[in-house]
């Protein structure tokens, strides 16, 4: 089964990342950094822990991350390139697994941004360059992503109403409307909340909260609560399943807590939905940080000019 993924081959500073992803490109391969743990591919998983802890003084945050890069990705995979968190520099087929050499770009790129870890990737001519409005890449230099994903972000797929239709969605045509209302919420996003809650906008990006990239998913609308300086996780129902929409939402907050939210910050979530739910209610009566907000929408006819 293939697999996909997105790769960082060097973080987003525009010189430096040039150089890596042109040599990158020229040598079908796609390089990463840790060249601090010298040659990890052969240790095993807990072996790799203790040499993290060693190196990089107990933080192991990217274990996963490189246990994949080595054991996961196979022949075959597919692998986006990513430039910073908005931007997809190339697409490809992994026709190598990964492999330890020591900075064989060091020549092309300088001894300071030289890596040591590569993955033999066949270069396709198109998609390049795509780049997007908001960000859709988290921060992680390895991160898979499933299917859907891929088609959505490379725009090789049918509607993603269809890939939403087969993934557990109950009522197709809340799900259609929904994806509009949610633009139509950030848009008029401060008359709606009236201050009372306010778009997060990513300190490093600079992007409002809207579709907001996790590692766990997407979040549909990511505010804050001034009053109270929480953030706030904002979950359109989109024709759902209960039990799904509501383990979405707490995923998403748990994922905020852990890595947004600063000198004790809480976490709330909102989830916004057309018709009431007994499902969600009973649900909901055992989490004391959701609510619940319905919208209406009033469409009608006339054969004169409504007057605004």
């Amino acid at each position: 089964m293939i697999r996909y993924w997105v790769i960082a081959p060097y973080a987003n500073v525009p010189e430096v990342f040039e150089k890596v992803w042109q040599f990158d490109l020229a040598n079908e391969i796609i390089s990463i950094g840790w060249k601090e743990l010298g040659d990890f591919s052969s240790l095993t998983k807990s072996a790799l822990r203790a040499a993290m802890q060693e190196t990089y003084d107990g933080k192991i945050k990217a274990l996963n991350m490189l246990w994949d890069f080595y054991h996961s990705i196979r022949a075959g995979d597919i692998v986006i390139a990513r430039k910073g968190r908005k931007k997809i520099a190339g697409v490809g087929t992994v026709i190598k697994p990964a492999y330890y050499s020591q900075a064989q770009n060091v020549q092309a790129v300088g001894p300071d941004h030289a890596h040591s870890n590569y993955l033999g990737v066949h270069w396709h001519d198109t998609p390049r360059d795509i780049e997007f409005d908001r960000i859709v890449f988290p921060m992680q230099t390895v991160w898979e992503i499933n299917e859907s994903a891929y088609q959505e972000l490379v725009g090789d797929s049918c509607e993603s109403v269809t890939a939403a239709v087969e993934s557990g969605i109950e009522n197709r045509a809340e799900f259609v409307l929904e994806k509009y209302l949610e633009d139509f919420i950030v848009s008029k996003f401060e008359t709606i909340f009236r201050g009372e809650l306010v778009l997060y906008r990513d300190p490093e990006e600079g992007v409002i909260g809207q579709q907001y990239t996790t590692d766990v998913g997407r979040i549909d609308i990511l505010a804050e609560e001034p009053s109270t300086n929480s953030l706030v996780v904002i979950e359109l129902k989109k024709g759902r399943e209960s039990d799904k929409v509501i383990g979405q939402t707490l995923r998403y907050m748990g994922w905020v807590s852990e890595n947004l939210c600063r000198n004790g910050q809480a976490v709330k979530g909102i989830i916004i939905c057309k018709d009431s739910d007994s499902r969600l209610s009973y649900a909901l009566s055992m989490v004391s940080n959701i609510i619940v907000k319905y919208y209406s929408v009033d469409f009608k006819l006339s054969n004169t000019p409504v007057s605004t």
